[in-house]
């Protein structure tokens, strides 16, 4: 189990205890997060370490009289033995126990003094309870709200006596809203063009075609290859390569074609099982494989295939239930209703997966990771789908006479050409590891976890118990636990999902905690617009951008992300949602940012991973074999970061270095750090060096500017706004400062034209290149540069 996040915790606590006396208290909003957070542990769901018989986490557990003693009776908290306990004048007998270090405060105990004063109502817990479209609220702003999103938000922001934030200046929106859907920046042309329209569909044309963009898809992907822990190696000891590239393009044209999440989901857990399942089917099954293995050659089966079973609970549970059922590996899960037997009913669901043949694996990179599959991927295929029409096409034009003549010789010229294309087309096969379905093996529940212990009773393939059932006939199957996951009934899937696409936009979500939707996580701060974009979902047929495109049509979304005074004193953490957030850009994004406005970066969608410059010795360590790593020293260097080589144990270290995960675990949320390595990533990096140098030959082209023309040119490139006067001047001041530095050691100058593959510049002398490339630097280290407003 994850450690709670206090912050956020004690934030939803003073929001709770700071509520008027006569306010209604609600048990899923005030009263779980304490119990959970002080009590569950001792009396909560697990009933093999419950202490005294006490069970607080649900109602009847609560009023149970125990030997003429009650937790909670309705209505009079001085006759509970909860409330007794809790505010003892004896240590040795005031619950929390002091050795738990959970002691409550003041206004916790008013609370549930309070709570139980009211009644002690109990109520199933949020996310376990299907959605059901709320009624729309009533406000009186209405003019305000473009759409229904609007209006549980201003509900709340009235009630708080706040206004929602003015609407973002046209760059910033078209900025926000070019890194949220494709991952890139808007090019001045782009922004020209926005700012020249001034039609009321204006906002809504960019919407549509970013979603139409073919980077849609990869900007999508980046953030679901988080959560499903891909990777190009295997992680566990010679951490050596695997195939599993088309996986990643498959998730790629999935977003990009919208394919429904419903569809997206079965196939990944079960596209084997479809009857003859297609290519991209039995690729997309590849997600069950994406776990870490060993192949080490004296490994234990049992405990790897007990290792295998639990990696892939976890990571179901974390990206289709937004839980945290890998804490019921060992015992019953303590904060939430997941069982031990919950826990290995669904490892027996899974284990029909072909493990065995992963021990036939060595220690050879790429290892074996069968069974595998040789294809092409769906970009490859449709463009050779294309090559065949256009010959098609092409072969029907025929005509008489000498120009006829000319007209076939032009076409058998096209033909020719179409035909080399796809010759080499067809050469881009790939390897993929896929699922294979077997004989489900046998699975035991482990005693303490423990594989070695076989006393544990045979397990039959089930949900978790206190969740809907399936009713299948026979076995249950991959097949028919994925179509649970999005049937009406199933309550997690849609609320998980659209509070992820809330993040995305929003950089925190209307739940806070992505992964974890129990008792320990976050209570949505706006639970009825939670539930309405869930049933949205579900009922649009699990169409993706339609709920993208619900949420950035928003008047929400475009409000400004600067706050006022009010919102800083009222809701300094902007719970309510009455601004946008600001928020530093991800690894991926910032490098792809650098390389799209240098002009370095490649548009070429799919492929074998792309490796770019890293420090030598890096992989020093890395055995089993060893290895040397090699960058591409070809146009791959420049391809987007959403390709690029992820190696579990040694990340790349731009990566690491502005927090991307291992993808060891399912990442929801990416931390955001702050430190020395990330500013001297951004200065020393050689992609990052390379692109300053490239941009600033850029600069120098433009040869109808004087220096102030040229610097207020390179402003907009990089940041896509026009400059002030005194950004000017700073920036007029550091391009003289390196004119001189660089013009009277002109030998340190040639650091900048030794680093990277691209042409060095010859038209223009070394110090001036030097002198506008370090300019180009420190644009591209600026906060602004890169941040998404």
């Amino acid at each position: 189990m994850h450690d709670l996040r206090p912050v956020v915790l004690s934030l939803l606590i003073a929001f709770a205890a700071t509520a008027s006396a006569d306010e209604r208290i609600a048990f899923n909003r005030d009263i779980r997060p304490i119990l959970s957070d002080k009590c569950f542990a001792c009396h909560g769901p697990d009933k093999n370490h419950r202490q005294a018989e006490l069970r607080l986490d649900t109602r009847d557990g609560a009023r149970a009289d125990r030997d003429g003693s009650i937790a909670v009776v309705p209505g009079k908290p001085d006759e509970s033995a909860l409330v007794e306990r809790i505010t003892h004048a004896d240590a040795d007998l005031r619950m929390p126990p002091a050795e738990a270090r959970k002691d409550l405060t003041p206004a916790e105990i008013d609370l549930l003094r309070r709570w139980i004063a009211a009644g002690a109502v109990y109520e199933d817990h949020w996310a376990y309870v299907p959605p059901k479209r709320p009624d729309l609220p009533a406000v009186a702003q209405r003019g305000w709200a473009a759409n229904e999103i609007d209006l549980f938000l201003l509900e709340k922001l009235e009630a708080a006596k706040l206004a929602p934030a003015p609407e973002a200046d046209q760059v910033t929106l078209l900025r926000r809203l070019h890194f949220d859907l494709i991952g890139l920046p808007p090019t001045p042309a782009e922004v020209d063009a926005f700012l020249a329209d001034d039609s009321p569909e204006a906002w809504e044309r960019v919407v549509d075609r970013l979603l139409a963009s073919p980077h849609y898809g990869e900007r999508m992907a980046m953030y679901w290859l988080d959560l499903v822990r891909y990777a190009d190696t295997v992680g566990y000891h010679g951490d050596q390569e695997h195939h599993t590239t088309l996986y990643r393009d498959y998730v790629i044209q999935a977003f990009r074609e919208n394919k429904p999440f419903d569809v997206f989901t079965l196939e990944q857990l079960a596209g084997d099982l479809l009857p003859e399942p297609t290519v991209d089917q039995r690729i997309a099954s590849g997600y069950n494989r994406l776990l870490q293995t060993s192949h080490e050659g004296g490994v234990q089966q049992k405990e790897y295939l007990a290792k295998y079973g639990a990696d892939r609970v976890r990571n179901f549970s974390a990206v289709w239930l937004g839980g945290t059922m890998g804490c019921a590996e060992c015992h019953d899960h303590k904060y939430d209703p997941y069982t031990q037997a919950d826990f290995y009913s669904l490892i027996a669901i899974l284990a029909d997966i072909d493990d065995f043949q992963t021990f036939k694996g060595g220690d050879t990179s790429p290892t074996k990771r069968l069974p595998e599959i040789e294809a092409l991927s769906p970009f490859d295929r449709q463009r050779i789908a294309d090559i065949d029409a256009e010959i098609v096409a092409l072969g029907r034009q025929t005509g008489e006479g000498d120009a006829a003549v000319e007209t076939r010789a032009d076409v058998e010229t096209q033909i020719a050409a179409l035909r080399t294309e796809r010759e080499q087309l067809e050469k881009r096969v790939r390897k993929q590891m896929v699922t294979a379905a077997i004989e489900p093996r046998p699975i035991r529940l482990l005693p303490r976890g423990d594989w070695l212990d076989d006393s544990g009773p045979l397990m039959t393939a089930r949900t978790p118990e206190f969740l809907p059932g399936i009713a299948a006939e026979g076995r249950i199957s991959r097949l028919d636990l994925a179509r649970w996951l999005t049937s009406p009934e199933q309550p997690q899937t849609a609320r998980v999902f659209v509070n992820r696409l809330w993040y995305l936009l929003f950089g925190k979500g209307l739940s806070r905690s992505l992964d974890d939707f129990g008792s320990q996580g976050e209570v949505p701060s706006h639970p009825e617009l939670l539930d309405w974009l869930a049933v949205e979902f579900r009922e649009r047929g699990w169409d993706v951008k339609h709920m993208v495109k619900r949420i950035v049509m928003s008047s929400t979304y475009r409000q400004s992300s600067i706050p006022s005074d009010d919102h800083l004193r009222l809701d300094p953490q902007n719970r309510l949602f009455g601004r946008q957030n600001r928020f530093r850009l991800q690894a991926e994004m910032i490098r792809d940012n650098a390389l799209a406005v240098s002009g370095l970066l490649v548009d070429r969608v799919g492929g074998p991973s792309a490796r770019p410059y890293q420090p030598a010795g890096y992989y020093a360590h890395l055995n089993f074999p060893t290895r040397s790593y090699l960058p591409d020293n070809d146009d791959s260097q420049y391809r987007r970061g959403v390709y690029v080589h992820w190696q579990r144990q040694y990340l790349h270290p731009m990566l690491r270095a502005f927090d991307a995960p291992s993808r060891e675990e399912c990442t929801a949320e990416r931390i955001v750090s702050n430190t020395p390595t990330s500013a001297l990533t951004l200065l020393n990096d050689p992609t990052f060096l390379e692109a300053a140098r490239v941009l600033a030959v850029r600069v120098l082209e433009q040869t109808d500017r004087d220096d102030d023309g040229k610097l207020a040119w390179l402003w907009r490139e990089v940041l896509s706004r026009e400059a002030t006067g005194e950004e000017l001047a700073v920036l007029r001041r550091l391009l003289e400062a390196n004119r001189t530095e660089y013009t009277e050691r002109p030998e340190t100058a040639q650091a900048f034209l030794d680093v990277g593959l691209a042409p060095r510049p010859k038209d223009y002398p070394l110090p001036e290149v030097a002198a506008w490339s370090a300019v180009c630097r420190a644009l591209l280290n600026l906060n602004e540069t890169i941040s998404r407003n």
